[in-house]
């Protein structure tokens, strides 16, 4: 196949734009068969190999029906050891590569997750999609003249942002800074200086990364403490001149001198889940909007947002896609021996929440596989953009994992953390809550009349979650992010003694089931938390009253 930079430096753009934007035209019907065809078409592969024979359990599949109603969901367990051993011969078709991404602890300490030939050469046409969208202004506008030079802050190989990062330059002869093979010897923070100094000097025209990194760099940037030594760089002719345009800039417009001053970005694409927080930030800094994103290694790329920055339209080519709607899945958290219903793409409405429920084509190997994500459907179709596909963004996980875009939290791990501190306590509770960056809000009642601080709490449970090996991490280096960024993500606030006993002795008087009465580890809902919330303040009132 004709690669995109090929077709670019021919002038060919319109065949660019129909090979890999022209699936928003299609019709919603036009879209399932699609779906329908691959799915058929990947059951067949299944029935050849030992994993697809296992996952059906010998089922007799002919049909879209057949699969649904007789091939049961799937969790990462349930392709355990073989992925984990980067088995190939049970696999449908042997993989080009192989993606790891962080795992569970108690479980697993990462999933690695296959790859095939044609699933990437797909995901290719995916990715360029997603390159044009971030940077056209209409429909059928391909906008690149020559390559893009983009700073990057994703994680390496073998993660998938690395490999994604690799396709693009293949496909597009993207040019990173700085270069991905220089790159894989360096730290985060090794990377993120070089590329600054390389923009300064040869320029840039995108980015590719964590939103969360983007917004921590060009703050900053505006507050003049990224470390970058100027008086070094000024004897360079390029850096001194764009600098002096920049602070020009900046000085008409009255404020500090921000990264927008000194380059303009022609795209800005984020994989991570908190591009829709940040998303004014990144604009107001760099003078772009970020073009999310959503996917993961065991999909590769789902939805993205198209020119107008709305909500996110499906990809039809790389994974078959279901979706548990929540009050399904609310019933499968009170007993997991219930198998959740699923409807289809052509099924789903307006405003409510789904769990997501993949299966990979092109002989991938998730099947009816639980992703963990909660999705909102914010549109059947995009009237502003005639586009005929239902629309998503990403609303929480679905699961028990705290997701902080560096690393992954589950109620094991975190609860672990907490008890190697040796502080005592009676319970706790904890959800992400982002205010700047993204952080862990642990919410916790002391024990055995202990007296602490937060802040030496925080300190405390932070350390043992640094001194975890559970593979949770998309950076292994946090010390990096801590120096570059400030990345301490705990918080903690102090529950007053009782708290625990009050939330039980309420919850039984409104009848609760036995299950119930504690309060939830992790994600409380907004009414657990406004409870809790309620309790810290009536102490602090009354503390008040005693000191008047």
């Amino acid at each position: 196949m004709v690669r995109a930079i090929e077709l670019l430096k021919e002038g060919r753009t319109e065949e660019l734009w129909r090979r890999c934007c022209g699936f928003i035209d299609l019709s919603l019907e036009d879209f399932m068969k699609i779906q329908r065809r691959l799915l058929l078409e990947e059951i067949e592969l299944l029935k050849r190999c030992n994993l697809g024979h296992r996952l059906m359990n010998g089922a007799e599949v002919h049909s879209l029906e057949d699969f649904r109603n007789q091939v049961p969901m799937t969790t990462y367990v349930d392709y355990c050891p073989e992925l984990l051993e980067q088995r190939e011969d049970i696999l449908p078709i042997k993989p080009i590569l192989w993606v790891q991404t962080s795992g569970r602890s108690g479980e697993y300490p990462h999933k690695w997750v296959p790859i095939s030939p044609r699933f990437w050469q797909e995901a290719g046409l995916n990715f360029s999609a997603i390159a044009i969208f971030g940077a056209c202004k209409e429909r059928g506008d391909v906008p690149f003249k020559n390559h893009l030079k983009l700073l990057h802050a994703v994680a390496q190989p073998p993660y998938l942002t690395g490999a994604v990062a690799r396709k693009l330059e293949e496909e597009f002869g993207f040019e990173y800074l700085p270069s991905l093979q220089e790159s894989e010897g360096m730290s985060f923070e090794e990377r993120a200086e070089k590329g600054f100094k390389m923009a300064l000097s040869e320029g840039m025209t995108g980015f590719f990364g964590l939103a969360g990194i983007l917004v921590a760099i060009g703050e900053k940037f505006k507050q003049g403490s990224n470390g970058t030594d100027f008086s070094e760089l000024l004897s360079q002719p390029k850096i001194l001149f764009r600098l002096a345009k920049g602070l020009l800039r900046s000085r008409l417009a009255g404020r500090p001198l921000l990264p927008k001053d000194l380059w303009s970005l022609k795209v800005i694409s984020s994989m991570g889940t908190d591009c829709t927080v940040y998303k004014e930030r990144i604009k107001d800094l760099w003078g772009r909007t970020p073009l999310e994103v959503y996917g993961n290694s065991e999909t590769t790329v789902v939805a993205t947002q198209t020119w107008d920055y709305d909500g996110m339209v499906f990809f039809p080519n790389l994974n078959f896609l279901e979706f548990i709607p929540e009050d399904e899945h609310f019933k499968w958290q009170i007993d997991h021996a219930y198998q959740p219903k699923t409807v289809l793409l052509d099924e789903v409405k307006t405003g409510k929440n789904y769990e997501l429920v993949i299966t990979n084509f092109h002989g991938g190997a998730m099947v009816r596989y639980r992703v963990g994500d909660m999705i909102k459907i914010t549109a059947l179709r995009n009237e502003n953009l005639d586009i005929d596909i239902p629309q998503m963004v990403f609303e929480r996980r679905a699961d028990d994992l705290i997701d902080l875009g560096f690393m992954r939290l589950t109620e094991r791990m975190l609860w672990q953390a907490i008890e190697n501190t040796k502080i005592p306590y009676r319970d706790w509770t904890a959800h992400k809550e982002i205010r700047g960056m993204p952080r862990l809000h642990l919410y916790i009642e002391l024990g055995d009349n202990y007296i602490a601080n937060e802040q030496d709490i925080a300190a405390a449970v932070y350390d043992q979650i640094k001194k975890s090996d559970d593979g949770l991490y998309i950076y292994r280096d946090l010390s990096s992010l801590e120096k570059l960024i400030g990345f301490k993500p705990v918080e903690v606030t102090l529950l007053p003694a009782g708290t625990s006993a009050n939330y039980k002795r309420r919850r039984q008087a409104e009848g609760a089931d036995l299950i119930h009465l504690r309060i939830p580890h992790i994600n409380p809902s907004e009414e657990v938390l406004s409870r809790l919330k309620a309790e810290v303040g009536d102490t602090v009132k009354e503390e008040v009253a005693v000191s008047s």
